[in-house]
């Protein structure tokens, strides 16, 4: 049921070049095309609405789901909502993302809103990629929503990445941390032409004992433009790391804009942010060993968003 193109883009956003071999669920162009649920891990349709349920059994261990989205065509809005309960006591990566291919001028759009209620003592570790390529007069947007509570105990790892090919991106991360909760969010997005990226990430950190670490980094080229809001709010004794680089080249912009709010003396909560360009000496380096300017530029931004 899948092409080469669409093989293709499944292994750029969700590293599969086949059939994974645990859950998984593909949606192709607004719809639901292929789908294995496995003895621990449930994947269900929503009858009210577009999306999935996925439920992960109480003590599961060293589960993977697969759950990407691609869109082929021009003239699709697609919007996804799916709702994940990560069992107690479990351990599970979930591995979304959504790729986007405009064969011809026009719109292709995904609005993907994710819930997680994730158990005590749980570790989910979700990552998200996203792409676009094809025609240079398509409008590839994606909006995505995700939405966290992690009960105590519990950790929770976010990888979110969007590397090129995505005209217009507007990400709202909300995660709630309980007692002992911890988050390690590491998000990276580079952006050329006039494409447009936003992020806002507010952290709510209620129960004592938790702790939240985020490093940010981006490069933005051409005329493009970047904004990132970081809303960190302390509710009890926790600890909580903001830490936002960048990266500016030719006529491109970006803006941070950190919010820290702490409503519990025990709170402590710390916000890092840098915005700069290529340094000359790192390129004269790079080009003395025999690289281009472009390849000197090339090798940085790869290792600055590793």
């Amino acid at each position: 049921m899948l092409d080469a193109t669409e093989w293709a883009l499944l292994s750029k956003i969700a590293d599969m070049h086949e059939t994974p071999q645990g859950a998984y669920n593909i949606r192709k162009n607004g719809v639901g095309v292929e789908r294995r649920s496995t003895e621990n891990i449930s994947i269900s349709t929503k009858t009210d609405k577009p999306g999935i349920d996925v439920v992960v059994a109480v003590g599961t261990k060293n589960e993977s789901i697969h759950i990407p989205v691609i869109l082929t065509s021009v003239g699709i809005s697609d919007t996804v909502y799916n709702d994940f309960t990560i069992g107690a006591d479990s351990e599970v990566v979930i591995i979304a993302g959504c790729g986007i291919h405009s064969p011809g001028p026009g719109s292709a759009r995904h609005d993907g809103i994710h819930s997680f209620a994730v158990g005590p003592r749980a570790h989910m570790k979700y990552i998200e990629r996203h792409y676009g390529e094809g025609n240079e007069a398509s409008i590839r947007t994606l909006n995505p929503v995700t939405i966290i509570e992690a009960a105590r105990d519990s950790t929770v790892e976010l990888e979110m990445t969007q590397i090129g090919g995505i005209e217009s991106a507007l990400r709202d991360t909300k995660v709630i941390l309980h007692e002992n909760a911890k988050l390690i969010l590491a998000e990276r997005v580079l952006t050329s032409g006039s494409q447009k990226a936003a992020s806002q990430i507010t952290i709510e950190m209620s129960g004592d004992g938790a702790s939240a670490q985020v490093v940010s980094r981006s490069v933005a080229r051409d005329s493009s433009r970047q904004e990132y809001r970081f809303d960190l709010l302390g509710k009890a004794a926790c600890r909580g790391h903001i830490q936002c680089d960048a990266i500016v080249m030719d006529g491109a912009s970006v803006s941070s804009m950190p919010m820290i709010d702490a409503r519990d003396s025990r709170a402590q909560l710390i916000h890092e942010a840098a915005i700069g360009r290529i340094e000359s000496e790192q390129l004269l380096k790079l080009e003395s060993l025999g690289l281009t300017e472009k390849q000197a530029e090339a090798r940085i931004i790869e290792g600055f968003l590793a």
